[in-house]
């Protein structure tokens, strides 16, 4: 206590100014209109942007939930889409009835780690076999392909990206549904190439690429990317043409793991083909 009247006394001077600058702003405010608005003015900005600045921070907090509800919409929407039915047609006492049969479904996932820049690209997922995800599952996003599911664990997936040397996938052009195969080279991650494009096929700048569906593994009309160029390579009579890809895979955050629920029975069918055939 004794301190505390040494220091009060030692700096009276300073105190007693700063007591008599508050009484004359207090009258100068309560007083004059022009110094009384001009303060409720200053008042009023700073408490503006302080309020501003509080609902700028608690519009951030909140985009986690939107995104998160926005992705599970997205998967809802996906699981409605008529390509991830097969049509199925009953004869039963002379009157046909043609009944839909879930073919594809598809779970949410985060993007925890993933690569683009070398040869041979993955991903790792936060969904595994405690989730139900299994080896040879496709990964997509609305907006492209994104590759197919290699290895498990409980929690986690391993994802062998599209940007990967030995990732080929069955696309086709949109507007007439010819088909050729879809691969990286290996050079930029967002161009692609399709091969096997008939020469009677007309191309254009900006053609569509789709998935064409033939593949056990993706859903049809899922896209890839456009048409950019293309040229018949010396040694070969099919066109390759060069596909910007729409999805850009160094953004990727959040992907759907795609279940075809037929995928197996297929599979072990075609197996019995003879490879002489």
């Amino acid at each position: 206590m004794r301190n505390l009247f040494l220091f009060i006394l030692r700096y009276q001077f300073f105190f007693l100014f700063l007591l008599l600058f508050v009484v004359a702003l207090v009258l100068t405010g309560t007083r004059q209109h022009y110094q009384q608005a001009l303060m409720w003015h200053s008042t009023n900005q700073v408490a503006g942007r302080v309020y501003q600045y509080v609902n700028n921070v608690n519009s951030y907090l909140a985009l986690r939930e939107e995104n998160k509800r926005l992705h599970e919409q997205n998967n809802r929407l996906l699981n409605q889409v008529k390509d991830n039915f097969l049509m199925r047609e009953d004869t039963v006492f002379e009157v046909r009835d043609s009944l839909k049969e879930r073919r594809f479904t598809y779970m949410e996932s985060g993007v925890i780690n993933r690569s683009v820049t070398r040869r041979n690209n993955y991903l790792t997922l936060d969904k595994g076999r405690n989730h139900g995800v299994q080896a040879n599952m496709g990964v997509i996003t609305p907006n492209g392909v994104v590759g197919v599911i290699k290895s498990v664990s409980d929690n986690f997936s391993l994802v062998i990206s599209l940007l990967h040397s030995d990732v080929l996938v069955s696309v086709k052009l949109k507007k007439n549904d010819h088909m050729g195969s879809l691969q990286w080279e290996g050079k930029d991650y967002r161009v692609a190439h399709m091969y096997y494009i008939p020469p009677h096929v007309e191309l254009m700048s900006g053609d569509k690429i789709v998935t064409s569906g033939l593949s056990t593994i993706f859903p049809a009309n899922i896209p890839i990317g456009r048409v950019s160029d293309w040229e018949i390579r010396r040694g070969e009579t099919f066109y390759t043409a060069a596909v910007d890809l729409e999805l850009d895979f160094n953004k990727l955050t959040h992907v759907y793991i795609v279940k075809n629920l037929f995928q197996e029975e297929q599979e072990e069918l075609e197996m019995l083909i003879s490879p002489e055939i």
